[in-house]
Formats: C-alpha cells, structure tokens, sequence
C-alpha cells in the first residue's frame, strides 16, 4: 500500500493528522531504490503515521497545506540527486530533463530544493514542529563546503535552511531513532549521524565558517578532518564555528546489519509510481527501477570525484540471499513481468557478499585504501556468494535472465583467485543485456593518481577475456567505458592522448563522457577548489573555463567526416589534421597557425 498523499487517503486511514509528513524534490516513487520511500515504510513498520509530499508547488500554500501539520516532525529532502546537479549540467545549462518528474520536463524541481521546501513549511506553517533534513543534497552539504554554482563556499545547510536537525549518511535508522525520541519526550543525544545547532562546542574542532571561506588552506585542513572521521567505528563527533553558534555532528551511523538490510527491504513497495502523480505523466526513472532489485548498500572504492563513500559509506552492507529471491518472486508474480531483472546489484554490482573483516572490528584503515592503488590483501574478494545469488534468482519461476548493469569493479575480479575466473565467464555468459558497464574514468597515470582510480593494465587484460568469452558464448555483446573530461590535473593534451588509446587499445570513440562535476564534499572538489593536489600538497592545473571544459571532451569524443580518428601528437610535433575533424583538431590548427605567424 502506498503511503498516503491526500486527504482523502488520510480520511481512509481514519487519520486526523500525520505523525510525520516526508516533503521530497522527487515525485512519489514507492520503490526500495527511493531514500523517502524507504524511510517512509521503516517509520510506519514501526507504528508511525507516515504522508508525502512529493515535488510541491513552491509558489502556494496548495501543496505543502493539503495534509495539516505533522505531530511530531517534518522530513526534508531534495530528492535522489542534489537537486543543483539534477538542475543544471558541469557546464552550467539548465537541464531539460528530469527523469524523477511526471512528464519528464524538468519544471517541478526548485534550485537548492532542501532551503526552499524548509522556507516553505516555514511560510504557511509559523512555529512549527521540528523540520529534519535528510538525503544526499543535506548529507553532502552537512558542514562548510565549497559550492561550484556560485563559486564560493557556503555555511551548513542546516544553517542556511533554518532547519531544527539534519540526518546524514543512512538514515533510515537515525530517523527511527528520532521519531521514537520525541513521541516519547525523550533526549536526542547519542542518536548517530545527527547534525544541529548548539551554543557551544561538542568534539572535535574544525576549522570555523568563517576561515574556510577566506583561506582554502582552512578550507583543505577542514576537509581533511571531516573525511578521515566518517567512519562509523573510528570517527569522533565533530564541530564546526559559525559566528557565535556552533554546527554539532554526532559519529557516523554504523553500518546496517544483514538482519537489518532485510528487515528494511522485506517491507511491503509497490514499485511504481503513485496514482496522484502517475497521472500526471510517465517517470522516466521507472523503466529501471521497476525491474531492478538493490544488492547491497556502501562502496570501498572511494574514487575521489564520487560521494557514494560520504553518504553511504566506505563499508558495504548486504542483504541475504533469500531476502532478495523473495523480493524477486514477489516481481516476477507482476502482472505486468516480462521475465527480465534489468539489474541485481548496488553502486558496484561485484563487491556484494564480502567485506575486510578487519575493518568491520577495527574500522577503515588510516593509512591506505581498500582498491587503491591496488585492492588490499586483507580485502579477500569472493564472488561466490553473487555467484550463488546469481543462480537462485535465476531458478525463480518466471524469471528469464538477470542483468547485471550497475557497472563492475575488473580489479576485484582478477584479485578473487577463488572464484573470480568463474565469476567471470558466468557474467559474460548469461548476464550481460547487450553492453557491460566499466568506469575507466581516464587513460593518464597522473590523472588516475589524482582520481583513485587504478591504471590500465587490468583494464586490458579484462577487455582481452571479455572479448575472448563472449566469443565463447557466441553472443555479440560490448564494454561501455566511462570517461571525465577536465577533472582536476588533466588537460587537453591528456584528453587527446586518452582519444589514442581508446582508439589503439581499445577499438572504440567513447560515447559515455561527461565533464567533471565540483559536487560537495570530494576529494576532486578540493582540488578543484584549491588548485592543489590533496596529497602532496603541489599545484596542479584545473581547468575552469566553460568552453575549454567542453573542448577537451570532445576532444575525446571528436572523429572526423570520414569516420577517423584525429592524428596523435608525436612528440612535440603534431601531424596534419585530416578534414574537419571536431573540437581537438580545431585546436591543434590554431596553435599551428600561432607558430606560423611568430615564425614569420
């Protein structure tokens, strides 16, 4: 059953009021892969009146007033992607589409979506109960943080959206946490993964508002404390200065337990999109979402231009076998099944099933990572237990072929001595819609230092046996590769070079590439920021410039009319470009052309 939106649904549940009104920047999705519904259906398991509000009318009281005021509190989230990179492109163009609204025009989502919601519960409903921040855009922007739109840094979101607390991370069982609190009367403190304002400080210090935002060395130092103690097992509280008042963050949520992972996901989604909402146009985010079933939660990857490991941690919680083949026979009972999983995975489809035991004693190493610059041995990826799981939702009655399409970690494969050999050629025989997933991100070792993200011998070495196997299979089925163009570090000539390899090594024009995106709290938007490497501390070029952004991804991208590749450079000299041949040739014609006229 879905969770009421209306009066008139409230009015079927005999409910005056709700405990809790949940107000999101998506449109109203019941499905476990949605933050809100999740949440949503964990507080009414546990005896909470539940109602959302899904992407209200920021210009009347029409929405945001047609269910009351909430008892106890109001949750609010800016949906499932920050709603800044839902609304615009890296290179600053206000985006058309929006895959999470009726209809698809991206018309319903505000700018800076948790201020604006916040500021409208504050509008129409004065003194208030409390006001909860949650999801991605409040978990990412929880302390100072430097904001790419406006170029500048900018205080809490807490702050700025004048709301009582925030919950970062997973919050799913911070919310209960905190429902339960205050139906009871009773004290927050302890609840992990709160963020509020106090009069004084509590934990450890970060540097002040105030400093971040005049020196990017306090900015750099801020970061750093923040990162090294999100670890659930490790962290310390932190504090952060602003004026006279003081943002407070409470330790890390631990991460769930298989127990609770199941728990969470036995609960009953009706995988669709609500009927006051379906009504207003198709939601392009369904055509996935339907038939796709979440793994697990977490990433150990910790690329350093990607926030997975900042809000859902660097430790990876997975449900069981058997909670997910019930959800699948559930699916596969649908009307309306086809018999195709489009996808049974998470951020990283092969890191299900196995963690560093380790790390769940001691918490996450200090001083190296899990993968980079090569996966730890204290890791011991294992793919038997996807291998298993693989087989049993294959078994189901109903159910033809499960993909797997969230994307795959190649080192992780080739580190599993045990399995990953068969892993493989499972995957390649039975599992693979056409294309596989990689994220290569770059081709330049000195880029993908700067992106943590390994080098490209085993890239290769997986390439040359995927071919090998899908021949084996006889199935005519590719590598999709993932691309960023001006990520910090890299710069035209690295993205020309990259061009080269593509083509040399690896027979292909990329298709998926996209320019680097400053997001909150990363690695890559510190540098970014700073326009220095995080690590040694040396300066390193940053592209900012809009139109040279796009100049080296298509420079990536470019071929010329006959279909070609543009030349390579050789050396310090550049071979003649044949044709019109896009973005990078047109560059390497004006340098020339420079030289020429000097030289006359």
């Amino acid at each position: 059953m879905f969770l009421p939106t209306t009066r008139q649904e409230m009015d079927e549940l005999g409910w005056d009021r709700p405990d809790i009104i949940l107000v999101s920047g998506d449109t109203w999705i019941d499905s476990p892969f949605m933050g809100i519904a999740l949440i949503g259906h964990h507080l009414t398991a546990h005896g909470f009146k539940v109602a959302i509000l899904a992407q209200p009318d920021i210009d009347s009281s029409a929405d945001i007033s047609r269910l009351g005021e909430p008892t106890l509190f109001w949750g609010v989230t800016g949906g499932a992607v920050d709603s800044m990179v839902a609304n615009y492109t890296a290179s600053g163009k206000r985006r058309q589409r929006d895959d999470y609204t009726p209809g698809g025009d991206n018309t319903r989502r505000p700018d800076r979506a948790v201020i604006t919601y916040t500021n409208l519960i504050r509008r129409w409903f004065k003194n208030t109960v409390p006001i909860l921040l949650g999801g991605i855009e409040a978990s990412l922007r929880r302390i100072a943080h430097y904001d790419s739109t406006s170029r500048k840094m900018r205080r809490s979101i807490l702050l700025d959206a004048k709301a009582d607390y925030l919950i970062f991370g997973m919050g799913h069982n911070s919310a209960l946490e905190f429902a339960c609190a205050l139906r009871d009367g009773e004290s927050i403190e302890g609840i992990r993964g709160l963020a509020r304002i106090l009069d004084e400080p509590r934990g450890l210090e970060l540097p002040s508002f105030e400093e971040t935002r005049d020196s990017m060395a306090a900015y750099a130092r801020s970061f750093e404390l923040f990162y090294n103690n999100m670890d659930a097992i490790t962290a310390k509280p932190l504090c952060q200065k602003y004026g006279n008042r003081w943002l407070v963050l409470s330790v890390p949520p631990l991460p769930s337990t298989r127990e609770e992972m199941d728990a969470l996901h036995d609960l009953h989604y009706e995988r669709a999109v609500h009927p006051f909402y379906a009504q207003q146009g198709e939601v392009r985010a369904m055509e996935t979402l339907r038939f796709s079933i979440p793994s697990h939660y977490g990433c150990y990857g910790e690329c350093n231009f990607c926030s997975i490991a900042v809000h859902q941690g660097r430790t990876v919680s997975s449900r069981s076998k058997e909670s997910i083949v019930r959800e699948a026979k559930l699916m596969a009972a649908q009307p309306d099944f086809k018999g195709y999983i489009h996808d049974l995975g998470g951020p990283t489809a092969n890191m299900y099933g196995f963690e560093c035991q380790k790390k769940l004693k001691k918490g996450a190493c200090a001083d190296r990572r899990c993968l980079y610059p090569t996966v730890c041995p204290s890791l011991r990826p294992d793919h038997g237990a996807q291998l298993d799981l693989l087989a049993a939702v294959e078994a189901i009655e109903g159910v033809k072929k499960v993909f797997v399409s969230s994307g795959i970690r190649q080192d992780l494969i080739f580190a599993d001595h045990k399995n990953g050999t068969r892993y493989m050629r499972k995957l390649c025989h039975d599992h693979v819609s056409g294309q596989l997933k990689l994220a290569p991100e770059h081709t330049s070792k000195k880029v993908l230092r700067l992106m943590g993200k390994p080098e490209m011998e085993e890239l290769l070495k997986f390439k040359k046996e995927f071919d090998r196997l899908s021949k084996e299979a006889d199935k005519k089925q590719f590598l999709t590769y993932y691309f960023i163009a001006a990520h910090p570090g890299c710069t035209l000539r690295d993205m020309e070079e990259t061009r080269v390899f593509c083509h040399e090594k690896l027979g292909m024009t990329p298709e998926q590439v996209q320019i680097f995106t400053p997001t909150p709290s990363t690695w890559s938007t510190l540098m970014y920021a700073t326009g220095r490497d995080f690590q040694t501390g040396e300066k390193i070029f940053v592209e900012r410039d809009t139109a040279r952004k796009e100049k080296q991804k298509g420079a990536l991208v470019a071929r010329s009319r006959a279909g070609k590749f543009p030349p390579r450079r050789q050396g310090k000299n550049v071979q003649k470009t044949q044709g019109k041949s896009g973005p990078a040739a047109r560059v390497l014609e004006q340098k020339r052309n420079r030289k020429l006229k000097k030289k006359e």
